[in-house]
């Protein structure tokens, strides 16, 4: 084997080792519905053979997870403690380009939680039966008045070539109670700031370049999440332990790791505003 090949073949494997070798780690935070974490691992693993392939053989995500492994570990073990399946649409490895310390520049793994994560987040608590999320174009026809209608009336004419541009986006869940959480609506101004706010979203690779009603409907989404219980696990240890917060098992990974946290800013206690119209900030550029 060439000295090239064994290159090639260290940097395919060695992220993929290191996940295995923090395997009890990641176990130890996984919360009780994942029956089998050796599934998770699976994922994880198999998620960085994922995407482009360069001329040299090696998978652009394994290469950003090689490049920074602190950061590929924190990241991990952020979907570990919500439960999600890595590199899947519940929660992307994604690369992104960052500036290296000592100049120039390299790619590295960003995490981000998706459209169908929060889902899953706030049908796991258990008080929902059932989430309403949708865009609406222009040749819908849309009608909310709060406090008069209980739920958006929302009717499309499912015969039209074209329904038009992004108009809203709206977001509902509907309580096993049968009653009715608050409605969220997005209008175009607001996706204006939310797309602001998120840094890169003007690059050719940027969701919001290819996948822009998506992004609309976890813009929504994210806000209804603010709204609806979300973790039954927290709730069901927090209650046992008499109202206090329970204590996450610890897990034994390398004590500098950078702080991730892919819904650091989902919560919003500004009472001055019904929910906050944020997404997440990405200090890069998510590359293809």
């Amino acid at each position: 084997m060439t000295s090239t090949s064994q290159a090639i073949e260290k940097a395919e494997t060695g992220a993929k080792a290191l996940i295995q070798q923090y395997a009890d780690s990641f176990a130890a935070v996984l919360p009780s519905h994942i029956e089998n974490p050796d599934t998770w691992l699976r994922l994880a693993q198999g998620a960085l053979k994922k995407g482009k392939r360069g001329n040299d053989g090696k998978y652009e995500l394994e290469v950003a997870a090689n490049n920074n492994v602190p950061v590929l570990l924190a990241t991990l073990l952020d979907c570990a403690r919500l439960g999600l399946e890595p590199g899947t649409e519940q929660y992307y490895l994604t690369p992104r380009r960052v500036k290296k310390p000592g100049g120039g520049y390299q790619t590295e793994i960003l995490g981000i939680i998706g459209y169908q994560g929060i889902v899953e987040l706030i049908f796991r608590a258990g008080a929902v039966s059932s989430v309403i999320a949708e865009c609406v174009f222009t040749q819908d026809r849309f009608e909310y008045a709060p406090g008069q209608q209980e739920r958006p009336l929302h009717e499309i004419d499912w015969d039209l070539d074209d329904r038009g541009d992004l108009r809203l986006t709206y977001a509902y869940a509907v309580m096993k109670d049968g009653a009715t959480s608050k409605v969220v609506v997005l209008n175009r101004a607001d996706m204006a700031r939310i797309k602001a706010k998120a840094q890169g979203a003007d690059s050719q690779y940027s969701p919001w370049q290819t996948d822009e009603p998506a992004m609309w409907l976890k813009s929504a989404v994210r806000q209804l999440r603010k709204w609806v219980p979300t973790s039954s696990e927290y709730i069901r240890e927090r209650l046992r332990q008499g109202g206090r917060d329970p204590v996450l098992p610890a897990a034994e990974l390398p004590e500098d790791l950078p702080a991730i946290n892919s819904e650091q800013d989902w919560d919003d206690d500004d009472p001055g505003r019904p929910f906050e119209v944020d997404d997440e900030p990405v200090d890069a550029e998510i590359v293809a």
